[in-house]
Formats: structure tokens, C-alpha cells, sequence
């Protein structure tokens, strides 16, 4: 039996990682693909965990080679990917995957994987993400700036490209929408 790939997008700030890592703990199947990234990591983040670190030319090897699903360069300065191997591992092992990405990637992934369920996750207001933002006190004001805007423009297509729009408002029924979406299918 082959499992089914799950998309969770949404704005920088948002709470995709708090939403994912509440998700994985409640959902016995459900399976973190980790993608891999040029950025240089917060200090919260882990290596293999949260993201496979790699340099500009190690990524630029993976497009060559055509190992990923998806991938994109965010913000002009980051490159992001998704090994499609990693996709496939988990989806022919039976499980579920949840794959945490920007709205381009995934619709990236939808059209190579029409049956993955895309989740976009919704701030409950632009004020609010904002101080969310600030709250983190990983950016700079020109950066917080940079990510309202493109946030701006990822609500408008999550909207309409996304299969599912959860507000996280309240992370436990956030949780519990998505919960539910995923147990469903």
C-alpha cells in the first residue's frame, strides 16, 4: 500500500514548524520529509533535522543530477530543495509524508504528485504575523518588511492553488484541523 504526501505552506512566522513537530507527535504514520537548503542555519536548527545544510555548488550538483521534486531560490539569497528520493522512500513504505515548503514549491509537487494534499497555513492577520515576526527577533526590520510583503502575495495564492486553509490562530485547533485532514485521507 503506498502512503500519501502532505504539503504544509504558509508565511515565514507563520508556526509551519511548531504546527509540523505537533502534528508528527500525534500522528503515528505521518513521516517529515527534510529538505535541503544553502542557508545558513538559526541556532535552533539541526542539521539532517530540520534541514540538510549544504553548499551553493553541493546544491547546484543536485539540480544538475535532477534529484529534486521541487526547488527554488527564496528570497534571492537562499536555494531550497526536496529530494525526490526522499519523497519516494517514505510514500512506498506506506506512510504518510509531510513535506514543509513555500507555496511555489508546492505547487511544485502537486503537479508531479496530483493526489498530495496541499495545506496552507494562515496567519490570523498580517498585524498579528508581524508580531510574530518581531517576537522571534531572528530579522531585521528591512527583512520583516520583505517577508509581510511576500507574505502578502503566498496568502493570495494559497488561497486558491492550496486544497486546504487552516488559520493558526489557536496552535491546539490548528493542530486539530490538519489533524483531521490527514486522518481522512
Amino acid at each position: 500500500m503506498k502512503g500519501q504526501l502532505f504539503v504544509l505552506s504558509g508565511p515565514g512566522g507563520v508556526g509551519k514548524t511548531t504546527v509540523a513537530l505537533a502534528l508528527l507527535e500525534q500522528i503515528p504514520t505521518l513521516e517529515r520529509v527534510v529538505t535541503m537548503t544553502t542557508k545558513q542555519p538559526r541556532p535552533s536548527e539541526v542539521d539532517e533535522s530540520d534541514y540538510f545544510f549544504v553548499s551553493e555548488a553541493e546544491f547546484r550538483r543536485h539540480v544538475a543530477s535532477g534529484d529534486f521534486l521541487e526547488h527554488a531560490e527564496v528570497y534571492g539569497q537562499d536555494f531550497y530543495g526536496t529530494p525526490r528520493a526522499a519523497i519516494d522512500a517514505v510514500i512506498n513504505a506506506g506512510k504518510q509524508a509531510l513535506l514543509v515548503i513555500d507555496v511555489h514549491g508546492g505547487g511544485q509537487v502537486k503537479a508531479h504528485y496530483p493526489s498530495a494534499q496541499l495545506i496552507f497555513l494562515l496567519p490570523p492577520s498580517l498585524e498579528e504575523l508581524k508580531r510574530r515576526l518581531l517576537t522571534r527577533g531572528e530579522d531585521d526590520v528591512a527583512a520583516i518588511n520583505a517577508r509581510l510583503h511576500e507574505a502578502t502575495r503566498e496568502i493570495e495564492i494559497g488561497r486558491v492553488k492550496y486544497d486546504h486553509c487552516v488559520v493558526n490562530d489557536k496552535l491546539e485547533r490548528a493542530v486539530a484541523e490538519i489533524e483531521a485532514i490527514i486522518t481522512a485521507l
